[in-house]
């Protein structure tokens, strides 16, 4: 076990949902949503809000440092009746605290009796025909941070990570979204023309710098998992401009209507 990694993960996941279950007056949840970068708009579409807190005030969790991404943990009531737990930020990998901080979010979750994990983020596109606004389902992602969330000898199956009948139901909402590889890079600093060339080569549609840890402690924890990017800038080398995280918010920012609209159509299936 690395020194990244706490000795006891999972207690410090139940004694979060448990903080939840008691301050939001319920008894678990069904469904989880990690909301990335130009997603936090859509917590207030999802369902009647039964109530939130500061990410910082839960066991575990501290609040957000990115722009872009919200503070708080939302608990909503679906037009399905399900309740919803909503992340509106979340810790990243480049941020020195450990895999385990990085994928907390997904193990209280999962403590809290989800079955179903929506994660989605803010990325680069490697395509050029996927302009900024685009938004893909994750059909599959390549970890390059060098880091697994996986204590020990623990093997698990990463064939079918996303669920496949997530994705169709993301196209039976809206075909036009077409699907793509996710490559996770440790960040902060954006990749280099040469890191997308050979994240092209090796399969990847898609850059960024979170979700794919998180999958595979959603993975690890059973639960039925569906991601989706927004296509904030085209990825480095891919466009003559210069990254800009400013160009990432407002990108998110102008995507917002569609992305709320998007997950609210998706949670009443769910």
């Amino acid at each position: 076990m690395s020194s990244s990694q706490t000795s006891n993960p999972g207690a410090v996941a139940v004694q979060a949902a448990e903080s939840i279950r008691t301050t939001l007056g319920i008894d678990g949840a069904d469904i989880g949503l990690v909301l990335g970068s130009g997603w936090s708009a859509g917590a207030d579409h999802l369902g009647a809000e039964i109530g939130r807190m500061p990410l910082a005030s839960i066991p575990g969790f501290r609040a957000p440092v990115v722009a872009g991404h919200g503070g708080d943990l939302i608990a909503a009531r679906t037009a399905a009746g399900k309740v919803a737990i909503v992340l509106t930020g979340r810790t990243h990998f480049y941020e020195g605290r450990g895999v385990d901080a990085v994928v907390h979010g997904v193990r209280t979750i999962a403590s809290l009796g989800a079955s179903t994990l929506v994660l989605t983020n803010g990325c680069g596109g490697i395509r050029r025909e996927w302009a900024p606004g685009t938004v893909v389902a994750i059909s599959d992602h390549i970890n390059l941070t060098g880091a697994t969330p996986l204590h020990g000898a623990t093997f698990i199956d990463m064939t079918t990570t996303w669920t496949p009948a997530l994705i169709d139901l993301v196209r039976s909402v809206d075909p036009s979204i077409p699907t793509g590889v996710y490559a996770q890079f440790h960040g902060p600093q954006y990749e280099t023309p040469a890191e997308v060339r050979m994240a092209a080569a090796i399969g990847a549609d898609l850059v960024g710098m979170s979700t794919a840890l998180e999958a595979i402690a959603a993975r690890e924890a059973g639960l039925d998992l569906l991601g989706l990017s927004l296509v904030t800038n085209p990825a480095a080398g891919v466009s003559p401009e210069p990254l800009d995280h400013q160009e990432v918010v407002a990108a998110g920012r102008a995507a917002a209507p569609r992305l709320a609209d998007l997950l609210a159509q998706l949670v009443t299936k769910l």
